[in-house]
């Protein structure tokens, strides 16, 4: 028998089924994942930014590439499932996006389009109003 092995009961987050290197099946698959996708830095990214979306505050982010494939810390951020879709997938900004989302977004479509939004309930000086004249002209 081998003496001074540990076996974990449960995985840290709870779960009693355990898969390998002392963790469930959820958490290896993340942990491999984290190596695989996100150089070993993504729970730095998630823990620098509070586990909190950066745009809107939501508790369950993501890790963002700011550069595609490229995995260093501060080119990395957390954003929520929705924020990050409309990073990437909105392909023209036709609502106010928030400034950080909107930098997110321009960095990934550089060539993208933005439309301005306009407010129609500016309250302006009404225009001096001409009478139009429907009348036949009279003859004299």
């Amino acid at each position: 028998m081998k003496k001074g092995v540990q076996t974990a009961i449960c995985c840290p987050c709870g779960n009693e089924k355990i898969l390998a290197l002392g963790l469930c099946a959820t958490c290896y698959t993340l942990k491999r994942q984290d190596a695989e996708y996100f150089g070993g830095l993504r729970e730095q990214v998630l823990e620098r930014d509070g586990h909190a979306c950066r745009v809107c505050g939501d508790p369950d982010p993501g890790v963002h590439h700011r550069e595609p494939g490229k995995s260093v810390l501060h080119l990395m951020i957390a954003l929520c499932a929705g924020c990050h879709a409309k990073v990437h997938r909105t392909k023209v900004v036709l609502t106010e996006f928030p400034p950080l989302l909107l930098i997110l977004w321009r960095e990934q479509h550089p060539q993208g389009h933005e439309q301005t939004y306009l407010d129609f309930n500016v309250l302006s000086p009404p225009a001096q109003r001409v009478p139009l004249n429907f009348e036949p002209a009279q003859k004299d």
